[in-house]
Protein backbone atom coordinates (compact mmCIF):
# COMPACT_ATOMS: atom_id res chain seq x y z
CA UNK A 1 0.00 0.00 0.00
CA UNK A 2 1.41 3.42 -0.95
CA UNK A 3 0.86 5.59 2.11
CA UNK A 4 1.81 9.25 1.63
CA UNK A 5 4.02 9.80 4.66
CA UNK A 6 7.41 11.47 5.04
CA UNK A 7 10.19 9.29 3.61
CA UNK A 8 12.20 8.56 6.78
CA UNK A 9 9.03 7.38 8.50
CA UNK A 10 7.92 5.39 5.46
CA UNK A 11 11.20 3.48 5.57
CA UNK A 12 10.78 2.24 9.17
CA UNK A 13 6.97 1.81 9.05
CA UNK A 14 6.71 0.10 5.64
CA UNK A 15 5.90 -3.27 7.20
CA UNK A 16 2.89 -1.79 9.06
CA UNK A 17 1.24 -0.67 5.82
CA UNK A 18 0.92 -4.22 4.51
CA UNK A 19 -0.59 -5.68 7.71
CA UNK A 20 -4.28 -6.66 7.67
CA UNK A 21 -5.18 -4.17 10.43
CA UNK A 22 -3.84 -1.25 8.37
CA UNK A 23 -5.77 -2.34 5.27
CA UNK A 24 -8.94 -2.43 7.41
CA UNK A 25 -8.10 0.96 8.92
CA UNK A 26 -7.55 2.50 5.49
CA UNK A 27 -10.91 1.19 4.24
CA UNK A 28 -12.67 2.53 7.35
CA UNK A 29 -11.05 5.97 7.13
CA UNK A 30 -11.76 6.36 3.39
CA UNK A 31 -15.42 5.48 3.95
CA UNK A 32 -15.68 7.94 6.86
CA UNK A 33 -14.26 10.80 4.78
CA UNK A 34 -16.79 10.01 2.03
CA UNK A 35 -19.82 9.79 4.32
CA UNK A 36 -19.07 11.98 7.38
CA UNK A 37 -17.37 15.23 8.35
CA UNK A 38 -13.94 14.08 9.58
CA UNK A 39 -10.95 16.01 10.95
CA UNK A 40 -8.22 16.83 10.13
CA UNK A 41 -8.31 17.27 6.33
CA UNK A 42 -7.14 14.13 4.57
CA UNK A 43 -3.96 15.85 3.41
CA UNK A 44 -3.09 16.69 7.05
CA UNK A 45 -3.51 13.26 8.67
CA UNK A 46 0.27 12.69 8.70
CA UNK A 47 1.22 16.34 9.33
CA UNK A 48 3.18 15.50 12.50
CA UNK A 49 5.47 13.22 10.48
CA UNK A 50 5.88 15.73 7.66
CA UNK A 51 7.13 18.45 9.97
CA UNK A 52 9.23 16.16 12.17
CA UNK A 53 11.18 13.47 10.24
CA UNK A 54 12.48 10.57 12.29
CA UNK A 55 16.07 11.82 12.35
CA UNK A 56 14.90 15.16 13.86
CA UNK A 57 12.83 13.74 16.74
CA UNK A 58 13.99 15.11 20.12
CA UNK A 59 10.71 15.29 22.05
CA UNK A 60 7.46 13.33 21.73
CA UNK A 61 4.19 14.76 23.09
CA UNK A 62 1.37 12.23 23.00
CA UNK A 63 -2.27 13.22 22.63
CA UNK A 64 -5.31 11.00 22.31
CA UNK A 65 -7.73 12.25 19.60
CA UNK A 66 -7.55 15.18 17.20
CA UNK A 67 -9.76 18.12 18.19
CA UNK A 68 -13.27 17.49 16.86
CA UNK A 69 -14.50 21.07 16.47
CA UNK A 70 -14.59 22.85 13.08
CA UNK A 71 -11.28 24.39 11.99
CA UNK A 72 -9.25 23.16 14.96
CA UNK A 73 -7.34 19.96 14.11
CA UNK A 74 -4.51 20.08 11.58
CA UNK A 75 -2.56 16.92 12.31
CA UNK A 76 -0.47 18.01 15.32
CA UNK A 77 -1.51 16.96 18.83
CA UNK A 78 -2.76 19.85 21.04
CA UNK A 79 -2.19 22.36 18.20
CA UNK A 80 -4.79 24.59 16.50
CA UNK A 81 -4.50 26.80 13.45
CA UNK A 82 -3.70 30.47 13.81
CA UNK A 83 -6.84 32.48 14.53
CA UNK A 84 -8.59 29.64 16.40
CA UNK A 85 -9.17 30.24 20.15
CA UNK A 86 -6.97 28.14 22.47
CA UNK A 87 -8.75 24.94 23.58
CA UNK A 88 -8.61 24.52 27.38
CA UNK A 89 -5.80 21.90 27.37
CA UNK A 90 -3.61 24.04 25.13
CA UNK A 91 -4.26 27.08 27.31
CA UNK A 92 -3.01 25.11 30.32
CA UNK A 93 0.09 24.03 28.38
CA UNK A 94 0.87 27.68 27.68
CA UNK A 95 0.18 28.59 31.32
CA UNK A 96 2.71 25.99 32.43
CA UNK A 97 5.31 27.21 29.91
CA UNK A 98 4.72 30.74 31.21
CA UNK A 99 5.22 29.56 34.83
CA UNK A 100 8.13 27.18 34.05
CA UNK A 101 10.14 29.33 31.64
CA UNK A 102 8.78 32.81 32.33
CA UNK A 103 7.62 33.17 28.73
CA UNK A 104 4.71 35.33 27.69
CA UNK A 105 1.56 33.81 26.20
CA UNK A 106 1.91 33.26 22.42
CA UNK A 107 -0.40 35.07 20.01
CA UNK A 108 -1.71 31.83 18.46
CA UNK A 109 -1.91 28.09 19.14
CA UNK A 110 -0.26 26.72 15.99
CA UNK A 111 2.53 24.45 17.30
CA UNK A 112 4.14 23.89 13.89
CA UNK A 113 7.07 25.91 15.26
CA UNK A 114 7.65 23.12 17.82
CA UNK A 115 7.28 20.34 15.24
CA UNK A 116 9.85 21.97 12.97
CA UNK A 117 12.36 21.91 15.85
CA UNK A 118 11.98 18.18 16.47
CA UNK A 119 8.87 17.85 18.65
CA UNK A 120 6.70 14.99 17.37
CA UNK A 121 3.12 16.02 18.22
CA UNK A 122 1.51 12.60 17.93
CA UNK A 123 -2.10 11.68 18.62
CA UNK A 124 -2.81 8.00 19.33
CA UNK A 125 -5.76 8.25 16.92
CA UNK A 126 -5.12 10.37 13.84
CA UNK A 127 -8.71 11.06 12.69
CA UNK A 128 -12.08 11.83 14.31
CA UNK A 129 -15.68 12.64 13.33
CA UNK A 130 -16.92 16.18 13.89
CA UNK A 131 -18.21 16.66 17.47
CA UNK A 132 -17.67 12.96 18.32
CA UNK A 133 -14.63 12.50 20.55
CA UNK A 134 -13.25 8.96 20.38
CA UNK A 135 -15.26 8.07 17.27
CA UNK A 136 -12.22 6.64 15.44
CA UNK A 137 -10.70 4.83 18.41
CA UNK A 138 -10.19 1.04 18.27
CA UNK A 139 -10.15 1.01 14.45
CA UNK A 140 -6.40 0.41 14.08
CA UNK A 141 -4.83 3.82 14.59
CA UNK A 142 -3.59 2.90 18.08
CA UNK A 143 -1.74 -0.13 16.72
CA UNK A 144 -0.09 2.10 14.11
CA UNK A 145 0.94 4.83 16.55
CA UNK A 146 2.22 2.21 19.02
CA UNK A 147 4.47 1.01 16.18
CA UNK A 148 5.65 4.62 15.69
CA UNK A 149 6.69 4.84 19.36
CA UNK A 150 8.44 1.46 19.15
CA UNK A 151 10.40 2.62 16.10
CA UNK A 152 11.48 5.83 17.85
CA UNK A 153 12.64 3.74 20.80
CA UNK A 154 14.56 1.38 18.51
CA UNK A 155 16.11 3.93 16.14
CA UNK A 156 16.84 6.86 18.46
CA UNK A 157 18.60 7.72 21.72
CA UNK A 158 18.02 10.57 24.18
CA UNK A 159 14.42 11.40 23.24
CA UNK A 160 12.18 13.12 25.81
CA UNK A 161 8.70 11.57 26.06
CA UNK A 162 6.10 13.81 27.72
CA UNK A 163 3.42 11.42 28.95
CA UNK A 164 0.41 13.41 30.16
CA UNK A 165 -2.50 11.47 31.62
CA UNK A 166 -3.18 7.76 32.07
CA UNK A 167 -3.75 7.09 28.38
CA UNK A 168 -0.35 8.43 27.31
CA UNK A 169 1.37 6.83 30.28
CA UNK A 170 0.36 3.36 29.10
CA UNK A 171 2.74 3.92 26.17
CA UNK A 172 5.68 4.04 28.61
CA UNK A 173 5.85 0.24 28.29
CA UNK A 174 7.24 0.68 24.75
CA UNK A 175 10.01 3.07 25.82
CA UNK A 176 13.42 1.95 27.12
CA UNK A 177 14.34 3.48 30.48
CA UNK A 178 18.06 3.44 29.73
CA UNK A 179 17.85 5.25 26.37
CA UNK A 180 15.29 8.03 26.86
CA UNK A 181 13.73 10.41 29.38
CA UNK A 182 10.11 9.74 30.34
CA UNK A 183 8.27 12.62 32.03
CA UNK A 184 4.90 11.80 33.67
CA UNK A 185 2.19 14.27 34.66
CA UNK A 186 -1.62 14.48 34.77
CA UNK A 187 -3.31 15.55 31.54
CA UNK A 188 -3.46 19.33 30.89
CA UNK A 189 -7.26 19.15 30.61
CA UNK A 190 -9.08 21.47 33.08
CA UNK A 191 -10.42 18.29 34.74
CA UNK A 192 -6.94 17.21 35.86
CA UNK A 193 -4.37 19.98 35.23
CA UNK A 194 -4.56 21.23 38.83
CA UNK A 195 -3.56 17.74 40.08
CA UNK A 196 0.04 18.20 38.97
CA UNK A 197 0.28 19.23 35.33
CA UNK A 198 0.45 22.87 36.37
CA UNK A 199 3.78 22.92 38.14
CA UNK A 200 5.26 19.83 36.44
CA UNK A 201 8.19 21.75 34.92
CA UNK A 202 8.38 19.43 31.92
CA UNK A 203 9.52 22.10 29.49
CA UNK A 204 12.57 23.16 31.49
CA UNK A 205 13.31 19.50 32.36
CA UNK A 206 13.22 18.55 28.67
CA UNK A 207 15.61 21.36 27.75
CA UNK A 208 17.98 20.51 30.61
CA UNK A 209 18.12 16.90 29.42
CA UNK A 210 18.70 17.88 25.77
CA UNK A 211 21.42 20.29 26.84
CA UNK A 212 23.08 17.58 28.94
CA UNK A 213 23.08 15.26 25.89
CA UNK A 214 24.65 17.93 23.67
CA UNK A 215 21.43 18.55 21.73
CA UNK A 216 19.86 21.89 20.86
CA UNK A 217 17.11 22.97 23.23
CA UNK A 218 13.53 23.55 22.07
CA UNK A 219 12.34 27.15 21.85
CA UNK A 220 8.98 26.62 23.51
Amino acid sequence: MNVKIEESWKKVLESEFSKPYFTGLTDFVKKEYQEQVVYPKGSEIFNAFRHCPLEKVKVVILGQDPYHGPGQAHGLSFSVREGIPFPPSLLNIFKEINRDLDQSMPSHGDLTRWADQGVLLLNATLTVRVHQAGSHQQKGWEQFTDAVIQQIDKEKNNVVFMLWGAYAQKKAAFISDNKHLKLHAPHPSPLSAHRGFLGCGHFSKANAYLREKGLEEIKW
